[in-house]
């Protein structure tokens, strides 16, 4: 596979994850173009350059343009947005279940989290040779871990049946041309990393934005909680995944915001409510999606791009309960904005785009957004509690109804009681989309639930077989549970088997 070709000479020790201040040392890297593996790995702050660069093949997956971008992937399969972003060819692929190989989209995910478990696999495998202060070696070796395992988890979820590579590659290498995994040896290495990185020392909360404990526990949790699902079912992991989160939670290190602004407040990250976010800093590393929630060329904007690439579907955003603080204006959506050429007029926008997402002074002013991405969050580590705990203990407990009111609380909705497993099971996963919406979590959910979101009836309705409002004349079928792998990759080696359907 190409993306191992190249792997020597691109280590990682460019440039890899910017933030704030606080973790400004991930900025001041060295040259190391004319280093080779043999050469670099022999000081400490080779390690950390090395880790540094595991981070950075996060940040593309955000980027966002006139071609739209590849998070915008993981919405448009959930049948619950809409763009007006004519020439993205890749979302109409998506959107209007036509998808294919050729999916730029896929193709980012599938190099980037590629080359990311490469430089993983490489730091694992040198670092341990450094003569360096062996607590903070071994907190490196933590991250990379977590990292390889995030990869991985996302590659095995979007496209199923993947090769797993876990040593440095080369030209000369018997892995070049790797063949596929079955999913569950990739979940094992998996819970074999996370399992060796909550034994790393690494600290509960990191507010420079690396890898902490609860960033562990929590994807572990998810891990966990997506096994217990389809494809496997392995409904043993519900307890194991209700018991991580119930970790996080009982840490008492992380809280919910009070207020729904403070989810796109660039001096909240890393803080409060966040666990692990893909780091950004305006004018280092900018935040790179605005132009994509922005409606397109309404002048709202500093920004140049309005490309109008991605926003809510009415249907979706009237779907929330009545009185849900999240569907008011611009609390999760706004569709009425003040014009750059005069801060005193507004506009409707036609939609409801998504304000979560919305950073307030790179939009008014500087075009360079601070925001950090985020990838989880508390209130995720709540309704996975609530979701496990329910499963595992055969009905809902009042720990798992105090996680998930806790969401609805700050919605100012009233309080979930009384009810079956099987209505509380149906309750928090309907919480989990409207809560989650647009951060890359639904269309995982819906998969390993095997359940689709339908927002007209508020109702969860089978996968295969559903209809996308948009579509009533088409439905989903058994080949949109995975995305194709890319057509390079296919081409590039012999070994791998396209997914059905494709």
């Amino acid at each position: 596979m190409k993306i191992y070709k190249n792997f020597i000479r691109a280590i990682a020790v460019v440039t890899a994850i910017t933030c704030t201040t606080a973790c400004s040392d991930f900025l001041d890297e060295e040259d190391a173009s004319n280093f080779t593996t043999d050469t670099y790995f022999t000081t400490a702050e080779h390690a950390k350059s090395a880790i540094n660069g595991i981070y950075q093949p996060l940040i593309p997956i955000t980027e966002s343009g006139f071609g739209g971008g590849p998070w915008l992937m993981l919405e448009f399969a959930t049948g619950l947005a809409n763009t007006s972003l004519g020439q993205a060819t890749n979302i109409y692929l998506v959107k209007d279940l036509i998808n294919n190989s050729d999916n730029g989209y896929g193709n980012s995910f599938w190099s980037n989290y590629y080359l990311g478990i490469s430089r993983a696999n490489l730091a694992i495998e040198k670092i341990p040779e450094i003569n360096m202060d062996e607590t903070q070696k071994q907190k490196y070796l933590g991250e990379a871990k977590f990292l390889r395992a995030y990869y991985y988890f996302g590659l095995l979820r979007m496209f199923g049946n993947i090769p797993i590579i876990t040593n440095s590659v080369d030209l000369g290498s018997d892995q070049l041309y790797p063949e596929q995994a079955s999913p569950q040896a990739v979940y094992d290495l998996i819970i074999s990393d996370l399992t060796e990185a909550e034994s790393a020392g690494l600290p509960w909360r990191d507010q420079s934005g690396r890898i902490s404990l609860g960033a562990v526990k929590t994807l572990l949790a998810d891990v966990y909680l997506t096994m217990a699902g389809y494809p496997l079912q392995k409904t043993e992991n519900y307890a194991l995944a209700a018991a991580k989160a119930k970790e996080v939670i009982n840490s008492g290190e992380f809280r919910l915001f009070d207020t729904y602004d403070e989810l796109h407040d660039p001096s909240t990250k890393n803080t409060g409510e966040y666990i692990f976010m893909t780091q950004f800093a305006a004018n280092i590393q900018s935040g790179n999606w605005q132009p994509a929630i922005l409606p397109y060329n309404l002048g709202i904007s500093a920004y140049s791009a309005q490309t109008g690439g991605i926003f809510s579907t009415n249907e979706f955003v009237d779907s929330y309960e009545t009185g849900d603080k999240r569907a008011e204006e611009k609390q999760f959506y706004f569709s009425n904005y003040s014009l750059e050429a005069d801060r005193n007029d507004s506009i409707n926008l036609g939609a409801p785009y998504i304000y979560k997402h919305f950073d307030i002074e790179a939009n008014e002013a500087s075009a360079q957004s601070d925001l950090n991405w985020t990838i989880y969050r508390y209130a995720d580590v709540l309704l996975m509690y609530a979701e496990a705990a329910n499963e595992a203990e055969g009905g809902p407990s009042t720990e798992a109804y105090n996680a998930v009111n806790k969401i609805r609380q700050r919605a100012e909705l009233a309080d979930l009681a009384g009810l079956s497993q099987n209505d509380f099971r149906t309750a928090v996963r309907i919480e989990q989309v409207h809560e989650l919406s647009f951060e890359n979590q639904t269309w995982f959910d819906m998969v390993r639930w095997r359940k689709a979101y339908n927002p007209e009836t508020n109702e969860l309705r089978d996968f295969i077989g559903h209809n996308f409002s948009y579509l009533p004349n088409k439905a989903l079928t058994e080949r949109e549970l995975l995305f194709p792998i890319p057509t390079s990759e296919m081409q590039n080696n012999p070994n791998l088997v396209q997914n059905t359907g494709y």
